[in-house]
């Protein structure tokens, strides 16, 4: 029997990467209320500014061997790749097709499935982390305000966002030592771009439209990715869907501090039920014991992730 033991100080730190990737992610909201060009061409212009600017993160984190990086990505890290792109893309289309209600509705049912699907393979989930689950999908609940039946094609997307980014989180997880996180969400972006390129108007990208794309492509997705590189390292699977969730109640924050939205009584209530819940799931724990994760301090082989993980084993 093989035992794998997490070092001391692994678990708060994950936790605070996939945290600051939520606070990235969260504002999309507020840089796209800013942009005004088509779907297609917002998704090809973001996705090629964070294909940069994770494509440095990987050059520094191999140490200029980026080529050595995507030939080590293996077929995990390909499907990790896949999994993220199809989120990116059907989460803006769900968004497009219905009310960010029904979308967030189903988005709280990331950390469900994501346990549900660790499961699948022999993921423990301890109890406190269903109370957490619960909690945090009842918060949600009240942030939707008992949203009207969406569309067929807005569900439709809204559970392949969900679904793929469970998944995403899962392989990420259980393929720790062969998953290289970084090149892979740098892939994902490429694929991205690759899907909507051909539908995009580049003449929209320019002046002030340029800049907040530079800055949802950078900061928004491609600093994001980075820090959930590092933190779905060190922490289980179940845990950085529960955190990331922080990202759908700080999203709203921005725009009601800039004056731009005005959220109901049922949404702050719900995002303080939420962060509570991701706050329990922090301090008491949520993952499996039993697995080892790489020493904290190793900032450059957790963004790599291409060198197998040490192991204590007992058989």
């Amino acid at each position: 029997m093989r035992m794998r033991v997490a070092r001391p100080g692994a678990r708060p730190l994950g936790s605070a990467y996939v945290a600051l990737a939520a606070l990235m992610w969260s504002l999309a909201g507020i840089l796209q209320r800013q942009l005004h060009m088509s779907l297609a061409s917002q998704l090809a212009g973001r996705a090629a500014f964070a294909f940069l600017a994770v494509l440095v993160f990987v050059a520094v984190a191999e140490r200029g061997q980026v080529i050595r990086a995507f030939r080590a990505i293996g077929r995990p890290g390909l499907a990790v790749a896949a999994l993220i792109a199809i989120a990116s893309g059907s989460f803006i289309t769900a968004l497009n097709d219905t009310s960010v209600a029904n979308v967030l509705v189903v988005q709280a049912l990331v950390p469900l499935a994501a346990a549900l699907l660790g499961m699948l393979i022999g993921e423990p989930v301890r109890p406190w982390t269903w109370v957490a689950i619960g909690v945090a999908v009842a918060g949600f609940v009240l942030i939707a305000g008992a949203p009207t039946r969406p569309g067929l094609s807005g569900l439709v997307f809204s559970f392949t966002t969900m679904l793929a980014f469970a998944a995403m989180l899962v392989i990420a997880g259980r393929c720790k030592a062969d998953v290289s996180m970084a090149p892979a969400t740098c892939l994902a972006q490429a694929l991205v771009f690759a899907a909507f390129a051909p539908f995009a108007h580049f003449g929209e990208m320019s002046g002030a439209n340029l800049g907040w794309l530079a800055l949802l492509g950078v900061f928004q997705m491609g600093l994001g990715l980075f820090f959930l590189s590092l933190g779905a390292r060190l922490i289980p699977a179940v845990d950085v869907a529960l955190i990331s969730q922080l990202e759908n109640i700080l999203g709203p924050v921005w725009v009601w501090l800039a004056g731009i939205e005005h959220p109901a009584v049922l949404t702050i209530v719900g995002g303080i039920v939420v962060i509570g819940a991701v706050a329990f799931q922090i301090t008491q724990g949520g993952g499996s014991p039993t697995r080892f994760h790489r020493p904290p301090d190793d900032l450059l082989g957790d963004l790599a992730g291409s060198v197998a993980d040490p192991v204590l084993a007992e058989d």
